[in-house]
């Protein structure tokens, strides 16, 4: 993890940004900074994320998903909305696990950014996959 005095002031920005985000807080969502100035977040999976059958709960995941594209457009200056949001979900997800979510942006337009993401495990098994359409609401003010 990068040293607090090494971050870029956009990655102090987006951690700022997502600590306002009290979903995110509910749900224990962590911003770790990358080297390079991008970020992606990590979720330790606890019992109040699991469904009936002890494995994450889908919306967990589609959760971590957005939140994640949502950052990634962040880290191009731009505050948006999800207008649409695809999930494939490849592999469960058990108790206790770390998910790492990384996405990056595919289309940067004026009104409209295109991201896709990855949720795996630190040694890098995916569990799911997902897409999404996002409508641009203006800039991360400086």
């Amino acid at each position: 993890m990068i040293e607090e005095q090494n971050l870029t002031e956009r990655q102090r920005q987006i951690i700022r940004f997502f600590h306002q985000n009290t979903f995110a807080d509910h749900m224990n969502v962590e911003v770790v900074p990358e080297e390079g100035g991008s970020v992606h977040l990590e979720l330790v999976v606890e019992e109040y994320h699991t469904n009936l059958y002890n494995i994450v709960h889908g919306g967990v995941l589609m959760t971590l998903a957005d939140t994640a594209m949502g950052a990634a457009c962040l880290e191009l200056g731009k505050k948006v909305v999800t207008m649409q949001l695809g999930t494939e979900f490849l592999h469960s997800v058990p108790l206790t696990e770390r998910i790492i979510t990384k996405a990056k942006v595919l289309h940067d337009g004026r009104r409209t950014m295109a991201c896709e993401c990855e949720m795996l495990s630190r040694e890098g098994k995916l569990f799911a996959k997902a897409h999404g359409t996002f409508y641009v609401l203006g800039q991360l003010e400086e």
